[in-house]
């Protein structure tokens, strides 16, 4: 009987994409509509995504321009970007809002590289526990007799491959994160 590896392939790239899709709310030296996806304002009654209720496009390098589609919801979603606490200014007009990213200091790329190197590490353990539960799987396997003692061993190496491989990736993405936060 083989072993099939494919729940175990999906899983690490789950992980992966989560890491990509997290590291994309690290705000860089440049303003993108990404770093606004965890802004959730109180919108008629419940938490929205910002993008349900405007639209975001940049303005130029370090300014973003949010227009609501209800300009009723201004004040909320200005609360909302105020409450996230992004390090950012957010002023109001009549077309709606401009955020400005300020210069990053020093400091500041330290405190992003850290939370950088944070997610990676917490994507890193929901790895292992995927390699945990492809060990116990096969395990499960080998004692119904499914798979012999040799095959379990093959087996547990190839598993190990595939977190290897995707531990790699997690470091590749980060690395790549961290060049465009030292920019």
């Amino acid at each position: 009987m083989a072993y099939d590896f494919t729940s175990l392939k999906n899983k690490i790239k789950e992980t992966e994409e989560w890491l990509a899709r997290e590291l994309s709310g690290v705000r860089t030296g440049r303003a993108t509509p990404t770093l606004l996806d965890s802004v959730k304002p109180e919108a008629y009654g419940t938490r929205t995504s910002l993008k349900e209720l405007s639209s975001v496009s940049v303005e130029d390098a370090r300014t973003l321009r949010i227009i609501p589609w209800d300009k009723t919801l201004t004040k909320a979603i200005e609360k909302g970007i105020t409450d996230a606490d992004l390090g950012v200014g957010v002023s109001t007009d009549d077309q709606g809002l401009r955020v400005s990213f300020p210069e990053l200091t020093s400091e500041r790329r330290q405190q992003l590289t850290k939370i950088a190197r944070d997610r990676t590490e917490q994507a890193k353990v929901t790895l292992r526990s995927h390699r945990t539960d492809a060990l116990k799987a096969l395990e499960s396997a080998e004692k119904t007799g499914g798979i012999g003692e040799d095959e379990t061993k093959r087996l547990k190496g190839e598993i190990q491959k595939f977190i290897d491989t995707g531990n790699e990736t997690l470091l590749k993405i980060l690395e790549r994160k961290e060049s465009e936060i030292a920019q």
